[in-house]
């Protein structure tokens, strides 16, 4: 089983791009062959610019999206590490009880 290598473009690269087809001088395959790239890209990048053109003249957006992902992570963190204690605690309760009825516990790292 192969697997497809994704190829990641700089973002002066997709601008240079989508400026170029802004301009409307050229075909999409033309501009595809021109930087190499497939014409679906192009088609992308140029949509996604248009979808999100406000952020540029607005750094509230900016700012407001980057707290939101950064919001997000730490949440997702602060729940790994709640998860994670949670867990330590079950641990330590287990082995402990497992001393007490006698069992063995040799084979838990910890």
């Amino acid at each position: 089983m192969s697997t497809k290598k994704v190829k990641k473009y700089a973002s002066s690269l997709k601008a240079k791009v989508v400026l170029e087809a802004i301009k409307e001088e050229k075909t999409i395959a033309q501009i595809g062959s021109e930087f190499s790239i497939n014409p679906f890209n192009v088609k992308v990048w140029k949509k996604q610019f248009f979808d999100n053109i406000e952020v540029v003249f607005d750094r509230e957006l900016q700012v407001k999206a980057y707290k939101d992902a950064l919001q997000t992570s730490q949440d997702k963190t602060d729940e790994l590490h709640r998860q994670i204690g949670e867990l330590t605690a079950q641990l330590n309760w287990a082995k402990k009880k497992s001393k007490q009825v006698g069992l063995q516990v040799e084979a838990w790292h910890g």
